[in-house]
C-alpha cells in the first residue's frame, strides 16, 4: 500500500513534465507531438502546410497546436496567443504581414499559405505555387 502514493507522485511529476515540455515546445515554434491530431496538414519533403491558421500565433510566428485568439482587422482574421499579441495585431500593421521566403513579396498573414519547416519555423507564402517552388529549390 505504501507504494501506491509513491506511484501517484511519480505519475503526477511525469504528467507535469510532459505539460511543461509541450508548453516550451509550443512557445519555441515547434509543432507539438500531438499537432497531427489537432488539424489536418499536408506534408512535403521539407515543409508541412498548416491547414488551420488559427493554430498559429501570428505575432510570434509560432505553431501553437491549439486554437488561438482571433483578431478581426479590416474584415480579415489574424490569430494571437495572448492579450498582448491580440493588442499588437490590432494596433501594429507590421505584425500582420510577412515576407514570402521564395519571392520576397510582402504577404498578408490572414491570406497567406502557411507552412512550417523541419525546424518548426512558421513561413508565410503568397501562393501554393510559391510553396511548391520553394520545395523544389535546392538549399
Amino acid at each position: 500500500m505504501r507504494s501506491l502514493p509513491y506511484a501517484s507522485v511519480l505519475l503526477a511529476c511525469g504528467l507535469a513534465a510532459a505539460c511543461a515540455k509541450t508548453s516550451s515546445t509550443a512557445s519555441s515554434g515547434d509543432p507539438p507531438a500531438s499537432a497531427s491530431t489537432a488539424a489536418p496538414v499536408e506534408t512535403h519533403s521539407r515543409l508541412t502546410r498548416v491547414a488551420d491558421r488559427s493554430l498559429v500565433c501570428m505575432v510570434n510566428n509560432a505553431y501553437m497546436g491549439k486554437a488561438q485568439i482571433p483578431v478581426e482587422v479590416d474584415g480579415k482574421t489574424y490569430f494571437g496567443c495572448c492579450a498582448m499579441c491580440k493588442e499588437r495585431l490590432a494596433r501594429e500593421p507590421e505584425t500582420r504581414t510577412a515576407k514570402d521566403p521564395l519571392s520576397g513579396e510582402v504577404v498578408d498573414k490572414a491570406l497567406a499559405v502557411i507552412a512550417t519547416d523541419a525546424d518548426g519555423n512558421v513561413l508565410y507564402f503568397a501562393s501554393d505555387e510559391n510553396v511548391t517552388r520553394f520545395e523544389s529549390t535546392p538549399r
